[in-house]
């Protein structure tokens, strides 16, 4: 492999890059570090992110990319309010592991998603012999059915989500590599490094509260018996 081919590719990408292209960018790796960190602003700055991306992938005409990018935004202003409600006891929602339920959920939604993703590049993609001939249309199927998945259970703030995202990336990293877009390639190899890291924190963050609320239930106890 020709490294130096690739980070002059790079250079190049970067250089081709419209201010509008690289904000997008950048809050959504802003936007995936405060997901790491289990931080509200996540969605504010996803938000603009995918926004910025539905103009410009309708400007480039990747109407598949802006139907995505579109469901994003859907998902991040549902994720917003779903992080921001609280219970009866004033909580906000906690992270959690997914249950059986939640699974065969995310399993029919994942099966649903690849027919109807196939379904629509068949539609848009029909007379694009080279295209159908690579294995990028399942790749982009692949990835893209992973990304709608994760984004849900980031919105009920499940720990799995990032097993979602990191199956999405460690695809996407050389899928942009063959397709030249080396920009895009490392943007996602950053995403992976932060979803393995987001997998990591959360897990802790999950240890770390089910270990506040045993010393708040003792705390508690104890106030009643010496009341």
């Amino acid at each position: 492999m020709d490294f130096s081919y690739y980070f002059q590719l790079l250079y190049q990408n970067i250089l081709d890059s419209t201010w509008m292209e690289i904000v997008a960018a950048s809050l959504g790796v802003i936007s995936v570090w405060y997901a790491k960190k289990a931080n509200i602003l996540v969605y504010p700055t996803g938000i603009v992110s995918v926004v910025l991306y539905v103009y410009i992938t309708y400007k480039a005409q990747l109407y598949a990319d802006m139907g995505i990018n579109a469901y994003y935004f859907v998902f991040s202003v549902y994720g917003w309010v779903m992080w921001t409600r609280k219970d009866e006891n004033k909580e906000e929602l906690p992270i959690t592991y997914c249950e059986k339920k939640t699974w065969l959920i995310s399993g029919a939604l994942f099966l649903i998603s690849l027919v109807i993703i196939q379904i629509l590049l068949r539609i848009f993609k029909a007379n694009d012999t080279a295209y159908w001939s690579t294995f990028v249309p399942y790749t982009d199927t692949f990835t893209t059915a992973v990304a709608i998945i994760g984004m849900w259970l980031m919105a009920i703030k499940k720990v799995e989500n990032w097993l979602f995202w990191i199956a999405a990336d460690v695809v996407s990293v050389p899928l942009y590599l063959y397709k030249h877009l080396v920009f895009t390639s490392f943007q996602f190899f950053i995403f992976l490094i932060l979803a393995v890291m987001g997998y990591i924190e959360w897990k802790k963050l999950i240890k770390e509260n089910a270990e506040s609320h045993v010393w708040k239930k003792l705390v508690g106890e104890n106030s009643e018996r010496h009341a």
